[in-house]
């Protein structure tokens, strides 16, 4: 009862929200003065008594080949459009609102991003509805064309899927021109995107998730459009550092990694329903200058509640301890990725990285695996126009039936790119 106390709570704030933004849109607006314009990179923008107003359509597309060979398997070859995003934003400036409505059309879901967000003052921003959250990994946190390689490793992979929560998310920014701190707070459903499934019956699983992050920048800023990526486009005159940890809380959670839900159930004693609470916590640091950049990210994973949890419905095969990572990814890792950007835009860039799983147990979810990846990348117009290489090679350990034993497996892949932002 306490859960759905709580999502009611939430549905009331909500819809508060959504009330108040309303009664904030529904003044008439006086149309004054009206320009168009269209950049690469910025879309195509309306603006409307002198920028009062702003209304933009936007995207980009991604075509990739992938070549992918495993020891002791045959070859793999992929050709596709990865990504091809479609993008309407827009702002009020006197209501003080904001929106984003963000579709991938080469998902099976394309609806990633769909909120409205209101900013009481210059310093705070409150959204609700679906977005990509602060509370995972540095890399997990920038959007798909603003990679530094081809595609996303492991480390974010497998501890995330798209990075999309649907909630309340509170951003924030505090400080001086030398010094400052971003504190941020999230209290979504726990369930990724797209959360209430194919139709209003497939409610969501569990509780909400709560979660938050903070970011400092010790040493100021980056220049103005340098913080949206990895990479140090801009080369930056003196040192700057952005240094931040992230945590969150998923109050029943039956997804692999707490975006989804309905994957596994599990029961207490009474035959009700019971899940398994997931937490994550993340520390990251982002160091740019001259066209260096370096980025360190950690990870850890862990599994709550299980006491008095069984398998089966009639509550007769209790879940042990280290079971419960068949079911969640449970573990820890780190990533150590960098790269220089000369001025010309042609870019040299590594990454290693590593996890290991909670349990020596062959049926985890997550492997102990490391991967090591070089890249080259040609930024021909900044990043709106971008063409990225990358091979990686990939150990993974896994369980070998016929010697009864774990072995580490070797896999080779090789990617290139092209990306178009419009």
């Amino acid at each position: 009862m306490k859960k759905y106390n709580t999502k009611m709570k939430l549905n009331a704030l909500a819809s508060a929200l959504v009330m108040f933004l309303g009664f904030a849109c529904s003044a008439q607006i006086e149309i004054k003065t009206d320009s168009k314009e269209f950049q690469l990179g910025d879309g195509l923008g309306f603006n409307v008594n002198d920028g009062d107003y702003k209304f933009n359509i936007s995207g980009f597309i991604q075509s990739a080949i992938k070549y992918e060979k495993t020891d002791g398997a045959v070859a793999r070859n992929y050709m596709n459009a990865r990504n091809a995003f479609l993008s309407i934003s827009g702002s009020m400036y006197k209501e003080k609102v904001s929106f984003l409505l963000q579709n991938n059309f080469s998902n099976g879901k394309p609806l990633l991003d769909a909120w409205i967000a209101y900013s009481p003052t210059q310093n705070i921003k409150i959204s609700f509805g679906q977005k990509q959250t602060f509370t995972n990994n540095r890399e997990m946190t920038f959007y798909e064309d603003k990679l530094q390689f081809a595609d996303r490793g492991i480390f974010s992979s497998e501890f995330s899927n798209t990075g999309r929560e649907f909630g309340m998310f509170l951003e924030s920014q505090w400080g001086s021109k030398s010094f400052i701190i971003k504190p941020k707070f999230a209290i979504t459903s726990g369930d990724g995107v797209n959360s209430f499934g194919n139709n209003s019956i497939d409610v969501d699983k569990g509780g909400l998730k709560y979660g938050g992050r903070i970011d400092l920048l010790p040493l100021g800023n980056f220049k103005p459009g340098n913080d949206g990526y990895i990479a140090d486009l801009l080369h930056e005159d003196k040192i700057k550092i952005l240094a931040g940890a992230a945590f969150s809380f998923n109050n029943g959670a039956s997804n692999r990694v707490g975006e989804g839900h309905g994957d596994f159930m599990f029961y207490d004693s009474t035959f009700k329903q019971k899940l398994p609470d997931l937490r994550k916590s993340y520390g990251d640091i982002l160091i740019k200058y001259r066209g260096y950049s370096l980025l360190g990210e950690y990870v850890n994973t862990s599994a709550a509640s299980l006491e008095g949890t069984f398998i089966n419905s009639t509550a007769t095969v209790p879940l042990y301890m280290t079971e419960i990572s068949n079911y969640l990814v449970l573990g820890n890792g780190f990533n150590i990725q960098g790269g220089y950007v000369s001025k010309s835009g042609l870019s040299l860039d590594f990454k290693f990285e590593k996890l290991t799983k909670e349990f020596n147990k062959a049926s985890s979810l997550l492997a102990n695996q490391d991967a090591f990846t070089m890249g080259i990348t040609k930024y021909i117009k900044g990043n709106n126009l971008k063409v990225q290489s990358s091979v990686t090679s990939l150990n993974k350990e896994q369980f070998n039936a016929t010697t009864n034993a774990n072995e580490n497996v070797k896999t080779l892949i090789a990617q290139f790119s092209f990306q178009l932002v419009f």
